[in-house]
């Protein structure tokens, strides 16, 4: 018999006691000194910002509600303008066409490679139907792509990731309800996309106009079975929930976007300049452009490529797969290794978008 101690392991024991119950989990008190557990943090930290990130966003709304000029608030750069990559632009239909830039965005070491995708055109003509085609297509496309990669023999440690992690969608301040379109739209692509609803412009609504017609458009989102991002069925834990029912309690967010500044009270301040006054972009008091920040940048990033990539991403990966008569039982999400190499997956048809539509026609 090896003595555990001189051998430099604890021994576990047994939640259970002298009954030899448990499932032999050592407590933190029963170690004999310092492991060191916590440094994977910083392993994980050095990783990162080694490697960077990648954000992938898009907006969608009529034109002339500040989506251009919400983004380069949202990353105090100009980033929805002139980009430091070639452009990617690719007209699908007469009316939407998508325009794709891509920034390397650094701050305090951390680099991340944003890329803000448009849709020009998008609920700008008098017909309507079926505009959200073009962007339904995009998304599939980028998945599809994730997908070839991902089972290719010779792929790449790391992936390129190109998937639309998060869609900001446009609502016009009207005042009213959701328009068919709107309904339509977050219907369809919530299937395959998290959306962030929000009231553009809505600096030309009062405090009681705006909260009733939050209350209204929250109404409508619930009687359509509309389930916008953070949905309930991904909240983890209880802590989680909680700041996720905060959240949800404030969709859509009311958010006023500028790239100016301004002089108040001897500060500089981000804001836009009326006869009434100045209002702060940065203020909760005037807009909710903060709390739209915090979730998109300072406390759900990551969870918004999670939920990209085990849930959406990974709805279209299973429904591909099944589509290609192939036996993938032995496959994991990423392809398990076999001793000559990745499993190839050698029916899968070629094409830019899968023969069975996600979205089912209504």
């Amino acid at each position: 018999h090896r003595d555990c101690c001189t051998a430099g392991y604890a021994p576990a024991q047994p939640n259970g006691g002298e009954t030899g119950e448990g499932d032999g989990y050592i407590q933190g008190t029963d170690l004999f000194g310092y492991v060191g557990i916590e440094a994977v943090l910083d392993q994980m930290r050095r990783k990162t910002i080694k490697a960077g990130l990648e954000f992938n966003i898009m907006v969608v709304g009529q034109s002339g509600l500040g989506k251009s000029t919400l983004v380069n608030t949202l990353f105090k750069s100009k980033v929805s303008r002139k980009s430091c990559t070639p452009n990617y632009e690719e007209k699908i239909s007469k009316t939407v066409k998508l325009h794709s830039v891509s920034h390397v965005i650094e701050e305090k070491g951390v680099k991340m490679k944003l890329t803000v995708i448009d849709t020009p055109g998008f609920g700008d003509q008098i017909n309507n139907d079926n505009c959200w085609d073009p962007i339904v297509k995009h998304i599939n496309e980028q998945y599809e792509k994730y997908l070839r990669e991902e089972i290719n023999i010779n792929r790449k440690r790391r992936i390129p990731d190109s998937r639309v992690h998060c869609c900001i969608y446009f609502l016009p301040a009207t005042g009213h309800r959701l328009r068919p379109i709107d309904v339509e739209f977050m219907k369809r692509l919530g299937k395959i996309v998290s959306i962030v609803p929000v009231i553009a412009k809505a600096d030309t609504l009062t405090i009681e106009e705006r909260h009733e017609f939050k209350e209204r458009i929250r109404e409508d989102l619930t009687v359509n079975g509309i389930d916008v991002y953070p949905q309930r069925e991904y909240d983890e834990d209880p802590e989680e929930r909680v700041l996720n029912d905060r959240i949800r309690e404030s969709l859509p967010f009311a958010v006023v976007g500028t790239d100016k500044e301004h002089q108040v009270n001897g500060n500089k301040v981000l804001g836009r300049k009326t006869k009434w006054g100045i209002i702060e972009v940065e203020n909760v008091a005037h807009c909710e452009f903060a709390n739209l920040r915090d979730l998109l940048i300072r406390s759900h990033l990551q969870d918004l490529k999670d939920v990209t990539h085990d849930v959406h991403y990974e709805t279209y990966r299973v429904r591909r797969l099944n589509e290609s008569n192939v036996d993938f039982s032995d496959l994991s999400r990423s392809a398990r290794p076999l001793e000559n190499g990745i499993q190839p997956i050698k029916h899968l048809p070629v094409c830019s978008a899968p023969p069975t539509p996600l979205v089912s026609e209504p």
